[in-house]
Protein backbone atom coordinates (compact mmCIF):
# COMPACT_ATOMS: atom_id res chain seq x y z
CA UNK A 1 0.00 0.00 0.00
CA UNK A 2 1.27 3.38 -1.21
CA UNK A 3 1.87 5.76 2.16
CA UNK A 4 -0.60 8.90 1.85
CA UNK A 5 2.61 10.57 4.57
CA UNK A 6 5.81 10.44 6.62
CA UNK A 7 5.17 10.47 10.38
CA UNK A 8 6.98 13.36 11.37
CA UNK A 9 6.80 13.16 15.60
CA UNK A 10 4.89 12.22 17.92
CA UNK A 11 3.54 14.84 20.51
CA UNK A 12 2.94 14.78 24.04
CA UNK A 13 0.86 16.93 25.95
CA UNK A 14 2.37 18.83 29.15
CA UNK A 15 2.92 21.03 31.45
CA UNK A 16 6.41 22.08 31.19
CA UNK A 17 7.97 21.23 27.59
CA UNK A 18 11.42 22.01 27.97
CA UNK A 19 11.66 19.70 31.38
CA UNK A 20 9.71 16.68 29.75
CA UNK A 21 12.25 16.85 26.35
CA UNK A 22 15.42 16.64 28.91
CA UNK A 23 13.48 13.73 30.55
CA UNK A 24 12.63 11.57 27.48
CA UNK A 25 16.57 12.58 26.02
CA UNK A 26 17.88 10.64 29.17
CA UNK A 27 15.95 7.81 28.36
CA UNK A 28 16.36 7.71 24.76
CA UNK A 29 19.18 10.16 23.61
CA UNK A 30 19.27 13.34 21.64
CA UNK A 31 19.57 16.65 21.92
CA UNK A 32 16.38 18.86 23.22
CA UNK A 33 15.69 21.87 21.03
CA UNK A 34 13.59 24.47 22.28
CA UNK A 35 11.50 26.11 19.00
CA UNK A 36 9.49 28.06 21.82
CA UNK A 37 8.59 28.25 25.09
CA UNK A 38 5.43 26.03 24.08
CA UNK A 39 7.24 23.60 22.16
CA UNK A 40 10.36 21.55 22.61
CA UNK A 41 11.50 18.88 19.56
CA UNK A 42 14.02 15.89 20.53
CA UNK A 43 15.46 14.00 17.64
CA UNK A 44 15.89 10.48 18.88
CA UNK A 45 18.72 8.67 17.80
CA UNK A 46 17.19 5.71 17.00
CA UNK A 47 13.69 6.10 16.21
CA UNK A 48 10.67 9.18 15.27
CA UNK A 49 11.17 12.55 16.56
CA UNK A 50 9.50 13.28 19.80
CA UNK A 51 7.80 16.99 19.75
CA UNK A 52 6.56 18.13 23.18
CA UNK A 53 3.48 21.01 23.38
CA UNK A 54 2.92 23.12 26.33
CA UNK A 55 -0.89 22.50 27.46
CA UNK A 56 -2.39 24.18 30.60
CA UNK A 57 -4.55 22.09 33.05
CA UNK A 58 -3.01 19.21 31.42
CA UNK A 59 -4.45 16.36 32.64
CA UNK A 60 -1.91 13.17 32.13
CA UNK A 61 -4.01 9.68 30.67
CA UNK A 62 -4.82 6.87 33.56
CA UNK A 63 -3.51 3.58 33.08
CA UNK A 64 -6.29 1.32 31.89
CA UNK A 65 -8.30 0.01 34.59
CA UNK A 66 -11.20 -1.70 34.49
CA UNK A 67 -13.19 1.26 36.12
CA UNK A 68 -11.15 3.70 34.02
CA UNK A 69 -11.44 4.59 30.39
CA UNK A 70 -8.69 4.18 27.72
CA UNK A 71 -4.89 5.04 28.46
CA UNK A 72 -4.65 6.76 25.09
CA UNK A 73 -1.07 5.88 23.90
CA UNK A 74 2.13 4.19 25.40
CA UNK A 75 5.26 4.83 23.91
CA UNK A 76 7.89 1.54 24.21
CA UNK A 77 11.59 1.55 24.63
CA UNK A 78 13.88 -1.28 24.05
CA UNK A 79 15.99 -1.85 27.05
CA UNK A 80 18.44 -4.50 25.96
CA UNK A 81 18.16 -8.64 26.20
CA UNK A 82 18.90 -9.76 29.95
CA UNK A 83 16.95 -8.97 32.80
CA UNK A 84 19.96 -7.12 34.27
CA UNK A 85 19.59 -4.46 31.69
CA UNK A 86 15.86 -4.26 32.30
CA UNK A 87 16.53 -3.69 36.42
CA UNK A 88 19.74 -1.14 35.34
CA UNK A 89 17.09 0.98 33.04
CA UNK A 90 14.90 0.91 35.63
CA UNK A 91 17.17 2.38 38.09
CA UNK A 92 17.74 4.94 35.84
CA UNK A 93 14.39 6.36 34.80
CA UNK A 94 13.38 5.96 38.37
CA UNK A 95 16.00 8.27 39.71
CA UNK A 96 15.29 10.69 36.43
CA UNK A 97 11.59 11.16 37.83
CA UNK A 98 9.66 8.16 36.57
CA UNK A 99 7.44 6.26 38.56
CA UNK A 100 6.05 2.71 38.24
CA UNK A 101 2.72 2.09 36.86
CA UNK A 102 2.57 -1.47 37.08
CA UNK A 103 3.92 -4.07 39.32
CA UNK A 104 1.24 -7.38 38.28
CA UNK A 105 4.14 -10.34 37.42
CA UNK A 106 6.47 -7.67 37.31
CA UNK A 107 9.43 -10.29 37.94
CA UNK A 108 8.39 -12.34 34.64
CA UNK A 109 6.96 -9.84 32.11
CA UNK A 110 9.16 -9.16 29.45
CA UNK A 111 8.32 -4.86 30.08
CA UNK A 112 7.69 -2.62 32.83
CA UNK A 113 5.31 0.26 32.88
CA UNK A 114 5.69 3.60 34.15
CA UNK A 115 4.65 7.17 34.07
CA UNK A 116 6.83 9.69 32.89
CA UNK A 117 6.96 13.19 34.98
CA UNK A 118 4.07 14.37 33.16
CA UNK A 119 2.00 11.39 34.13
CA UNK A 120 1.91 9.75 30.37
CA UNK A 121 2.41 5.99 30.41
CA UNK A 122 5.60 4.65 29.10
CA UNK A 123 7.56 0.65 29.21
CA UNK A 124 11.00 -0.51 29.27
CA UNK A 125 11.03 -3.53 26.80
CA UNK A 126 13.58 -6.46 27.28
CA UNK A 127 13.94 -7.15 23.89
CA UNK A 128 15.77 -10.92 23.03
CA UNK A 129 18.08 -10.63 20.21
CA UNK A 130 18.47 -13.26 18.00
Amino acid sequence: MTAVARLRSVVLDCPDPRELAVFYAAVGGGTPVEEDPDWVVLELPAGPRLAFQRAPGHTPPAWPRADHGSQQFHLDFDAGGTWEELDAAEEKVLALGARVLDREDYETKDFRVYADPAGHPFCLCRIEQP
